[in-house]
C-alpha cells in the first residue's frame, strides 16, 4: 500500500567479489548498497518507480571486513510534492558478535515518476517517532544546507566553464 512502507532493512554477508586492494569491502560496493536500499524504500512508499537526484553525506567511517553480516537500513524521513529524502546507514558486525557497528550514514533524495517518466506527487511522510522527527528535521536543514552548496557548484563550474580550455602538457 502506498505510503505505508516506511523503511527497509536489507542483511546478507560482505562477500569476496566485494573486496578492494586493501582487502575490505569496495567503497563502490557500499554506494551501490545504499542506492539499491534507499530505491527499494522510496519506491514503496511512493508506489511507483522513483529516480536517485542526490546523495549526499556519504563518509566511510569504518571499513567492512569480507564475511561480516552487513545491514542496510533505508527510510523515508521527509516529503516533497514529488520527492522523498530516504536516510540510508549502513552497519556491519562479526556473524559471531551481536554488535552492528556504523560504517557510513548518507541523505538521498529521490523523485517519484509516472509510467510516462513525469514527476508525480507522494504521499505525505508525517514523522511519528521522536527518532523520525529528528531525522525529518536533520534532512530539512540539510536541504537547505545542498541549497547553498548548489549555488557554490554552480558558481564555479559557470566559472570554469567559460575559462578557455588549456591542453595537457605533452609528455617529456
Amino acid at each position: 500500500m502506498t505510503g505505508s512502507q516506511r523503511e527497509i532493512t536489507f542483511r546478507f554477508l560482505a562477500e569476496p567479489t566485494d573486496v578492494n586492494f586493501g582487502g575490505q569491502v569496495h567503497g563502490g560496493a557500499v554506494m551501490k548498497w545504499i542506492d539499491q536500499a534507499g530505491f527499494a524504500c522510496a519506491a514503496g512508499w511512493a508506489g511507483t518507480y522513483c529516480v536517485t537526484i542526490y546523495v549526499g553525506g556519504i563518509q566511510f567511517e569504518r571499513p567492512i571486513r569480507i564475511g561480516q553480516l552487513v545491514e542496510v537500513r533505508a527510510q523515508v524521513v521527509y516529503t516533497g510534492t514529488t520527492s522523498l529524502h530516504v536516510a540510508v546507514q549502513v552497519s556491519a558486525r562479526d556473524t559471531t558478535g551481536n554488535q552492528y557497528e556504523r560504517t557510513t550514514h548518507c541523505l538521498m533524495v529521490f523523485v517519484a515518476l509516472d509510467e510516462q517518466r513525469k514527476p508525480v506527487a507522494v504521499p505525505a511522510f508525517v514523522p511519528i517517532s521522536d527518532e523520525e522527527k529528528e531525522l525529518s528535521n536533520y534532512a530539512q536543514h540539510i536541504m537547505m544546507m545542498r541549497k547553498v552548496i548548489e549555488a557554490e557548484r554552480r558558481r564555479f563550474l559557470a566559472r570554469i566553464e567559460s575559462a578557455p580550455h588549456k591542453p595537457a602538457d605533452p609528455p617529456a
